[in-house]
């Protein structure tokens, strides 16, 4: 590419690189979540864009500057839509810009919405594998039916892949029972219930995606000893529920705000004191992967920085197998040569 050209990578694109690359991507994530515990990145908090009269929707911008041997910097600008879903189209729509760190000047534009549920769900499975002692788990929980759930279940069958059944919940049956016909879950049983709290007693392992506001979870002594709760959409526990867990969260600065449930319990204590740790204190083996609490609960807020690592990846990959589109010339000339 030439100086002020952009390359464009659609989302057929970008879900053609990454298919079957669920491992590498945990890799990625991995990286830069050390990469970001060292200090070797930059993460402005997200800027939310509300729309009067419409409490459920927003769009969210998410810049980064990700160091390391290759540093990278951008923006990933998300929607959430969840009426979309009585439209027929996704809930989350969204575009990823990287810019180089040199110069500043953007240079690749992505579909967004894949990269992001795909680092959320290698996320969620890298903080799977690190809360959990053992490598085998025989059964996984899904609370919401969504494209998030779908992604992690993807991702939790290739960390564990002798699982042996699944069980989903989701207020919509009817969407509930789509999602446990979907082909990802190969030969692992899939049981969808009518109560959450079945799936509660009989989980190890549950992942919550859904889009819950306000929390609507009270207790967790359903939960079997030992249980790691993968809390991805950040408002379904209560504050009682966070301050009696073993609290691992992506960054502390950035969880606590926009009234997610760290939050709510930070505002009902006073203090932090009760998230113990970042994943990627864990991951550096700073501090170990559980303290002896029956439930530890990952609480991800979501890091731009992630995107900004699977984009990369995704760019890398499509760069290799010749499918970006080059719009040449996509800056306009220097004001200085102009007459």
């Amino acid at each position: 590419m030439r100086d002020g050209d952009i390359a464009i990578l659609r989302g057929a694109e970008v879900r053609a690189v990454l298919t079957g690359r669920e491992l590498e991507l945990i890799q990625a994530v991995r990286v830069a979540y050390e990469t970001h515990g060292d200090g070797d990145s930059s993460l402005p908090h997200s800027v939310f864009l509300p729309f009067p009269g419409q409490p459920r929707d927003r769009i969210i911008a998410l810049p980064a500057y990700l160091g390391g041997a290759c540093p990278i910097a951008g923006v990933k600008w998300v929607s959430s839509f969840p009426e979309n879903l009585q439209r027929g189209v996704d809930r989350a729509s969204a575009v990823v810009i990287l810019n180089s760190p040199q110069t500043g000047r953007p240079e690749a534009m992505l579909e967004g919405s894949v990269i992001s549920a795909k680092r959320t769900a290698a996320s969620a499975a890298l903080a799977a594998q690190s809360l959990l002692s053992c490598s085998k788990v025989g059964r996984i929980g899904m609370i919401g039916c969504g494209l998030i759930n779908f992604e992690i279940a993807r991702f939790l069958r290739a960390v564990f892949p002798e699982t042996e059944s699944f069980m989903v919940f989701d207020q919509d049956e009817a969407r509930a029972k789509q999602f446990a016909n979907k082909k990802l879950f190969g030969g692992a049983r899939v049981e969808v219930v009518k109560d959450v709290k079945d799936l509660l007693r009989n989980s190890p392992l549950i992942s919550i995606a859904t889009t819950a506001l306000t929390p609507h979870i009270g207790e967790l002594r359903e939960c079997p000893q030992g249980s790691a709760i993968l809390h991805i959409s950040l408002r379904d526990l209560t504050p009682d529920v966070i301050l009696s867990c073993d609290n691992v969260v992506d960054d502390i600065d950035h969880i606590c705000r926009a009234q997610t449930s760290v939050h709510l319990a930070e505002q009902r204590v006073g203090h932090r004191k009760f998230i113990r740790c970042t994943l990627a204190a864990i991951l550096r083996g700073r501090t170990p992967a559980r303290n002896g609490s029956n439930f530890s609960v990952f609480s991800p807020f979501g890091l731009g920085v992630l995107d900004l690592a699977v984009a990369k990846l995704v760019r890398e990959l499509a760069q290799q197998q010749g499918l970006e589109t080059v719009i040449g010339s996509f800056l306009p000339s220097s004001w200085a040569e102009e007459a």
